[in-house]
């Protein structure tokens, strides 16, 4: 007799309105087994983990655990049968110690008080599991980096004795010798006999990573195999329902004069005097890891943050003192790698997250002219391929692809021809990667200059036409992006070379 799978769902049905969420949907996982659950943003992934999770009723379709049926009421049930979500957005309470997040929920009482010595052992048992027995059980969350906050968040899915681990996007705001750490937990639990769905944008991740995969396209599901037995022009092709001939479009380009100037920069504390020159007509690639400094330089080039010393020249204007308004006036748009905290105003529309930057261009004594603001808007999202249902539409109803393309539309908007773009495709799917590497590869060939911050390092190698390295604030010499590799990337980034 074939013994059950450890997760079946077969036939899921989901709708939002007059939305098909998903539509027979199915889904098989084993014991000891990674599966890759893949696709585009709005593809259905969430949705379909967000059932599984029990935060989600389905209209149809069953669902079982070791071949017993499974209907969660909530996520509390779901995780009580051994179902655990880790989330891309970490959800961890940074005040409380690295035991009590991970008994969170299961705490050992007695007579209505916590017990903390019990809870310290359980999480200290659930550290071990995972061979992470450096992490202080009694350190607070707020005290680690962002690497060894993931392993907790996966520690306290072994509390509860999760069978199925699902992890979403667990690497994007990781380093790469942290991801390489989860990778080894991801495998070790897979050892263990847990079943894990691990959904990712990073193919390269799937292909090292996974047993097999599942993919998902509006709502269906597209197909589906070994990892071994995919290519990856055919799983990209799953996903998008189209051959991508060119993952990193690259067009002719002339390089012009330098329009961003930056000299002995000093930040508080960083970064810690380096300098560049951006050319109009450029893409100049910056690398480095998490920490290094790369975003703190961008916010102080664009005048969020204070500078101590140094110069920034934009064009015409130069001077230590600025403002981000100004900023603005002279050209510079800055993309933050914080999309919803800092990059969308997430509960307004489209069309006031398009126009906030520039929306005097529609007001004549103190009114805004709406029909023509939204003509401009309704243009802009045309021509980004921006997918909404019309420009009054809420930016958090929004894929997180078309968040990313609405952030890149207001830069465009405000006419600015310098871009500062921190992480600009982080957490988003290859097509709408596709389209936006497209877009940012004309702006530079009409002549746009492009400040590119990337933790994704074919990204950088296959967009940007010179690269430096940032490590603990400092930049190393420009170079042809000719000359570099990820592993000559990588050893700058964590050893550092001359600075410039």
């Amino acid at each position: 007799m074939t013994a059950p799978h450890r997760l079946h769902m077969a036939g899921i049905d989901k709708r939002f309105g007059p939305t098909v969420a998903l539509s027979g949907v199915d889904l098989q996982v084993e014991a000891g087994e990674i599966h890759a659950l893949v696709g585009e943003n709005g593809a259905g992934k969430s949705t379909l983990m967000k059932i599984l999770s029990g935060a989600v009723r389905p209209d149809a379709g069953v669902m079982a655990l070791e071949g017993r049926p499974f209907q969660p009421a909530s996520p509390i049930q779901a995780r009580l049968a051994g179902v655990a979500m880790i989330y891309q957005e970490l959800n961890l309470a940074p005040h409380l110690t690295v035991a009590a997040n991970i008994t969170l929920g299961v705490e050992d009482r007695r007579w209505g008080f916590l017990r903390a010595q019990p809870m310290r052992t359980r999480g200290e048992a659930a550290l071990k599991l995972l061979d992470q027995v450096e992490i202080n059980p009694e350190a607070r969350v707020q005290e680690l980096n962002l690497g060894a906050r993931q392993i907790v968040e996966v520690a306290r899915a072994l509390v509860t004795d999760a069978s199925v681990i699902v992890m979403d996007e667990p690497t994007s705001s990781l380093t790469a010798a942290d991801t390489d750490r989860l990778f080894r937990v991801v495998e070790r639990l897979a050892a263990r006999g847990r079943a894990v769905i691990y959904i990712s944008h990073f193919l390269e991740e799937v292909q090292r990573l996974a047993h097999n995969f599942t993919v998902l396209r509006d709502g269906k599901r597209t197909g589906g195999g070994a990892v071994s037995d995919t290519s990856l022009s055919d799983l990209i092709e799953m996903m998008v329902g189209r051959q991508i001939d060119q993952l990193f479009p690259r067009a002719d380009r002339t390089r012009g004069e330098a329009v961003l100037v930056v000299e002995g920069l000093h930040g508080h504390p960083l970064p810690a005097g380096l300098s560049f020159r951006l050319h109009r007509g450029e893409i100049l690639g910056i690398a480095g890891l998490v920490g290094a400094g790369r975003t703190e330089m961008l916010r102080a080039v664009y005048a969020l943050d204070p500078v101590r010393s140094g110069a920034v020249k934009v064009k015409a204007f130069s001077g230590q003192s600025s403002t981000p308004a100004e900023r603005i006036r002279q050209g510079l748009g800055l993309l933050s790698e914080d999309r919803k905290g800092e990059g969308l105003a997430v509960n307004l529309s489209i069309e006031d997250n398009i126009t906030l930057s520039a929306l005097g261009r529609y007001t004549s004594g103190g009114i805004i002219n709406l029909i023509q603001r939204r003509e401009a808007c309704s243009g802009w999202m045309n021509r980004l391929g921006l997918k909404a249902r019309d420009p009054k539409q809420r930016i958090s109803d929004l894929s997180g692809g078309n968040q990313q393309k609405a952030a890149l539309a207001r830069l465009l908007h405000q006419d600015a021809d310098v871009l500062l773009l921190d992480e600009p495709t982080r957490g988003i799917d290859v097509a709408s990667k596709v389209e936006i590497y497209n877009r940012i590869n004309n702006l530079a060939r009409q002549g746009t200059a492009i400040l590119l911050v990337s933790s994704y390092l074919p990204e950088l190698l296959g967009m940007a036409d010179r690269l430096a390295v940032m490590h603990r604030g400092r930049l190393t010499e420009v170079q042809p992006i000719e000359t570099w590799t990820e592993a000559s990337i990588m050893t700058a980034a964590t050893g550092g070379k001359s600075d410039t």
